[in-house]
């Protein structure tokens, strides 16, 4: 973690946050409460069983969540975006950390402190709804993972996998390439396959014309053809 002069303010003020049913006086409350950090690409955030003491907002950059399996093999189970939290389901059951956060690039985080939050809670039931809401809408995307990546074959499960970066990361300029840069083993990763697996079917959905790769830049020139495979599973 590294001292610098942040302001992540954005994830208080941001119109899409569970912040924004709050009153000015209860935000100015967070203000005062919260800490900015600066994490470099590849450093972690918290670490698998550790307490969290915080809620912890991601203001810019973009951060793979993900838990240790079988013979150390990782399995990315959240990808985070502004302004979206890490870790909040850890502080929330009052356990410890389930899984491990990391940096895929440059980040900045906003760590807001427990007691703050817990005392909004208790005054703002808008607030409270909110923070369900979010919790709910995360759960439910858990279950569609569970079922994805267990009941899919290589293929469908590499599709859902490309149409799930386009659509939280979104598109560059041109239209077509997904704003984020994933090593393959992270592809794989995110996927439930080897690296070898992710290697030779991202090869495959090129040949076919679905996607076009430039190294980490991937490409999707026919999404039609993209979200097909991935309902045939």
């Amino acid at each position: 973690m590294h001292e610098r002069v942040l302001n992540c303010d954005n994830c208080i003020d941001n119109p899409k946050s569970v912040f924004h049913v709050l009153t000015p006086k209860e935000k100015e409350l967070l203000k005062k409460d919260h800490v900015c950090a600066f994490y470099k690409k590849g450093e972690i955030i918290f670490k698998e069983g550790d307490k969290p003491t915080a809620l912890i907002c991601l203001s810019e950059g973009k951060v793979k969540v993900f838990k240790e399996g079988v013979g150390g093999r990782e399995q990315i189970v959240r990808m985070a975006k502004p302004v979206g939290f890490i870790g909040y389901r850890a502080l929330f059951a009052e356990e410890h950390h389930t899984a491990t956060a990391v940096a895929i690039e440059d980040s900045v985080v906003c760590i807001i402190d427990k007691d703050s939050v817990y005392k909004l809670l208790r005054v703002n039931p808008e607030f409270s709804l909110s923070i369900i809401k979010s919790f709910a809408t995360e759960l439910g995307f858990s279950n569609n993972r569970t079922v994805t990546l267990t009941q899919k074959h290589i293929r469908g499960r590499l599709a859902e996998s490309l149409i799930f970066l386009k659509d939280t990361y979104g598109y560059e300029e041109d239209g077509q390439t997904i704003k984020i840069y994933l090593s393959r083993e992270d592809v794989a990763n995110l996927s439930n396959m080897t690296t070898s697996n992710a290697i030779r079917t991202l090869s495959t959905f090129a040949q076919e014309g679905v996607i076009a790769i430039d190294g980490r830049k991937i490409k999707i020139t026919d999404l039609t053809k993209l979200e097909r495979i991935s309902d045939l599973g």
